[in-house]
């Protein structure tokens, strides 16, 4: 008797995806969309995230933390793993997030701008419509079920929790702390509140890609009929007004650069960009190797903390730190503005770097690239956490605490920790058990919660958007008819 299909379902979904990423039975992976290299690019920005985070955890054990954050040759420190663009291999998860910032004014524009220049207003206000309504509950309802899934794990495996949120006595009163969180969080108005969801610390980001969408879409409905020399200092200022005067806005910036970068290759690809752009076109290979050789440079800005003079004493940014905005509290996010741009710009246009992100492994990891990022954490903070202090990534006074540490696991399975910084043995062995398990609790997030969000939420669209209209004309004269009934 054939199982039944659910059975079969359930069984295909937790199937590791990655086990079949290098096998040589597949048929050669071709990407389907034109702009698959830009999902790669994405799923890869995720990666250097869970990079940088177990970089930076386990190297806290040997207080190099703020070393890897720093230039090469800060402070007398001159390590390989800090050498200009050598370095993004190891802490490129900033340039990452940047990235993610301008990858969504790019994906979130590409077609409403595409309606735009064909002159369909009445599809334009569809695809808004259906964005806008969408939005939200593609953000924030995968966040509140896998964080509520965090509170379930805590409490039947005894675990800790972290030291941003409370730990209460009962579950009951978890679940109760883990709501009052959620809604103060996930209402993106108040100034007031912490960026973050206390049962997620990398959720900062999300609120951030919520208003960003919103602004753009605003963007692109308020300028749907100006010229594009019009709406292309609308983007210039609007840019200048969020970097270098609004001292919250920064990333408002970053996405809408990725709306300029998205009407650039709109129209690049009919051959209708200004005149001015043809003046390029015979240094344009090595423009873009520039442009991609500079966005590696930027993307080791020095981040260990918000502190401008500390680049008066890192090699290469000494005269770059007169260029930060006055209104900006933390300075690499104008580091990384221009960062983000030139590797967003560059990848798209020389072919090698395309090619690669388009590759299955990169395309993989932009398919999971949403819950990879929001799972390396508890994975770190839980399974991580005991693997690095099992093989001698102990941190001082809190891995040790009698109290709240894991004196059990500290240097349960010692290993040398010989090679370069970032690079030791036991923290590469230490990936070989980490990241299958982030990737594959990333796939069954990615398949359990997320696609089926995203499933649903147009489902619903569709459901309540009827596609009736309603005549206002002939309403308002039946009003005015009522209303002036006339001599009696």
């Amino acid at each position: 008797m054939p199982p039944a299909p659910w059975r079969s379902r359930v069984a295909s979904s937790l199937y590791p995806d990655f086990l079949t990423l290098f096998s040589t039975s597949t048929t050669t992976y071709t990407p389907q969309r034109s702009t698959a290299h830009l999902d790669g690019l994405r799923g890869f920005a995720s990666f250097m995230v869970y990079v940088l985070h177990h970089e930076l955890w386990a190297h806290s054990a040997l207080m190099k933390h703020y070393v890897l954050e720093s230039a090469w040759g800060w402070d007398g420190n001159y390590y390989f793993a800090c050498l200009p663009i050598v370095r993004v291999a190891f802490t490129g998860g900033h340039i990452a997030v940047a990235t993610f910032f301008v990858l969504s004014g790019y994906v979130l524009t590409v077609k409403p701008l595409g309606l735009v220049y064909k002159g369909d207003m009445v599809g334009l206000g569809e695809v808004l419509a259906s964005s806008v309504f969408r939005r939200w509950a593609r953000l924030f309802v995968p966040i509140a079920v896998s964080t509520f899934g965090y509170v379930v794990v805590m409490e039947v495996f005894g675990l800790e929790g972290t030291s941003l949120h409370e730990v209460k006595e009962t579950f009951g009163e978890q679940v109760w702390d883990w709501y009052i969180e959620f809604k103060h969080w996930s209402y993106i108005w108040d100034r007031n509140i912490i960026p973050w969801l206390p049962y997620n610390s990398h959720t900062w980001t999300i609120p951030f890609e919520l208003k960003g969408s919103l602004l753009v879409w605003m963007v692109a409905l308020v300028t749907a009929r100006f010229t594009r020399k019009s709406r292309w200092w609308t983007y210039a200022m609007l840019i200048v007004y969020f970097m270098w005067i609004c001292p919250e806005g920064w990333y408002c910036a970053y996405f809408i650069a990725g709306m300029w970068l998205a009407e650039i290759d709109l129209l690049a690809a009919t051959d209708a960009l200004p005149a001015f752009f043809a003046t390029f076109e015979p240094y344009k290979n090595v423009i873009f190797r520039g442009l991609f050789v500079v966005s590696m440079f930027l993307a080791g800005v020095p981040a260990a903390n918000k502190d401008i003079e500390v680049f008066a004493t890192s090699p290469g940014w000494v005269w770059l730190r007169h260029l930060k905005p006055a209104a900006l509290d933390d300075p690499k996010w104008f580091y990384l503005f221009w960062g983000a741009i030139a590797l967003v710009t560059s990848v798209s246009r020389i072919a090698s770097l395309k090619r690669f992100f388009e590759t299955r492994f990169c395309q993989y990891l932009g398919r999971i690239s949403f819950f990879l990022y929001l799972f390396h954490g508890p994975v770190l903070a839980w399974v991580g956490r005991r693997v690095y202090a099992a093989v001698g990534f102990v941190r001082k006074d809190l891995d040790d605490d009698p109290e709240k540490g894991i004196l059990w696991w500290c240097n349960r399975l010692p290993i040398s920790q010989w090679g370069p910084m970032g690079l030791e043995v036991n923290f590469v062995l230490c990936q070989i058990v980490l990241l299958p398990l982030t990737l594959y609790l990333a796939e069954l997030g990615t398949k359990w919660i997320d696609e089926p969000t995203v499933k649903y939420a147009q489902r619903l669209y569709k459901k309540l958007n009827s596609g009736q209209t309603i005549d206002l004309g002939a309403a308002g004269a039946r009003d005015k008819e009522v209303s002036n009934p006339g001599p009696s």
